[in-house]
């Protein structure tokens, strides 16, 4: 619209120039309805010229040529020549631009031979300065314009790039807690799943035995509360008030993290459930890293449970040992038949999938697979920082 505005506008302000310029001199031709229509050809044109620019110049230049060799008062026609090679400027590659530019000043320097008589060189160099003056400052527009665009793509990568990496960072999280949840579900369901089966078989025939199972369905059950608490401490937004909260109800030492340090009560747990457990610790013990210390707890505790759920009769051993460079878990069992390694995490494969998810954070490996001796064998080797 701003543009149509201008070319009418400018339209009528050269025709009436044209109309009222003196001319006793004759130093142009007289008007005529030849030089209107030209200026219209030459002003109008640019109402469209940011749609077709190139053309637009074409059009304007060649009405201007045609303008000043008929000897017309050649002013009048200087700004609608200016303007189309602006936009050329702009719009266009600089080689366009550069073809242009001189296009335009060989038809300026045409028209100053009709220049008054002793302003001709005052002409050649105005119109001069002004096409390189359209040139410099349509070339600026262009490349600002360019730069423009880049930033608005750069931006959007950089959007679609964070977007992305808060995607992997809530990814990350979800996995986190699905192996968190399976770790801490799947052992405790295993252990009161077996106790019940066990409770339920003697209940009548051996009232004591049943008793110690139902005690142990109920520690189990309360750790895994206690756990999942500790979970949603994690998780809330003000953690330092659902602490206090848990405080208030009771939970006591059970909200602790878990870790080497409960390793004997997770061996106690299992034994209950009828799998016998030999824990080894060798090498010199000492405090590891939190997330370390829990990665190592979870793994020895998903092998355990697998044990519970695929060989119930078997004898567990875990050995862990401690050295200077890393620290060296084995899970094995004496199972009559090898657990195949697909049913170690059940059907999606959660549980060894998890293991070597834990392992992968802190650098570690996990192997698990039939022992050399018959039965299962899982084995995690987590490697520890030279400044512990």
């Amino acid at each position: 619209m701003a543009d149509i505005v201008y070319a009418v506008v400018s339209l009528g302000i050269m025709g009436t120039m044209l109309r009222n310029w003196p001319n006793s001199e004759g130093y142009w031709r007289h008007t005529d309805v030849w030089a209107y229509v030209l200026i219209a050809l030459v002003y109008l044109p640019l109402a469209v010229r940011r749609r077709a620019p190139l053309t637009v110049f074409v059009s304007t230049a060649a009405c201007t040529l045609c303008y000043v060799t008929l000897a017309y008062y050649h002013v009048v026609v200087v700004c609608g020549l200016g303007l189309a090679f602006y936009t050329v400027a702009v719009q266009c590659p600089r080689r366009v631009a550069a073809r242009c530019a001189a296009a335009s000043l060989l038809v300026l320097l045409w028209g100053t031979r009709l220049a008054e008589p002793g302003i001709g060189p005052l002409s050649v160099v105005f119109v001069t300065v002004t096409v390189a003056v359209l040139w410099v400052t349509g070339d600026r527009s262009r490349r600002l314009a360019e730069r423009g665009e880049r930033l608005a793509v750069l931006t959007e990568q950089l959007r679609l790039e964070q977007e992305e990496k808060e995607q992997r960072a809530v990814m990350a999280e979800r996995m986190s807690i699905a192996r968190e949840l399976h770790d801490v579900i799947a052992h405790h369901v295993s252990a009161i799943s077996v106790q019940t089966g066990l409770a339920g078989y003697v209940f009548t025939s051996d009232p004591r035995t049943a008793r110690t199972a139902l005690e142990t369905i109920a520690g189990s059950a309360h750790e895994a509360m206690a756990e999942m608490r500790r979970m949603l401490v994690v998780l809330r937004e003000r953690p330092e008030r659902a602490q206090e909260e848990e405080e208030e109800e009771g939970a006591g030492d059970h909200t602790a993290a878990p870790g080497l340090g409960r390793l004997d009560q997770l061996a106690r747990r299992v034994e209950a459930a009828g799998v016998s457990v030999d824990v080894r610790i060798t090498g010199v013990p000492f405090a590891l890293p939190p997330g370390v210390d829990l990665c190592v707890y979870r793994v020895i505790q998903e092998a355990l449970t697998n044990v519970m759920k695929h060989a119930p009769a078997a004898s567990a051993s875990v050995s862990v040992h401690f050295d200077e460079a890393a620290v060296r878990v084995r899970v094995t069992d004496d199972g009559q038949e090898a657990i195949p390694v697909g049913t170690i995490a059940g059907p999606a494969g959660h549980g060894l999938i998890g293991m070597r998810e834990r392992a992968g954070i802190y650098g570690g490996t996990v192997t698990a697979g039939p022992g050399p001796r018959g039965g299962f064998e899982v084995a995690l080797t987590v490697p520890l920082p030279p400044a512990r």
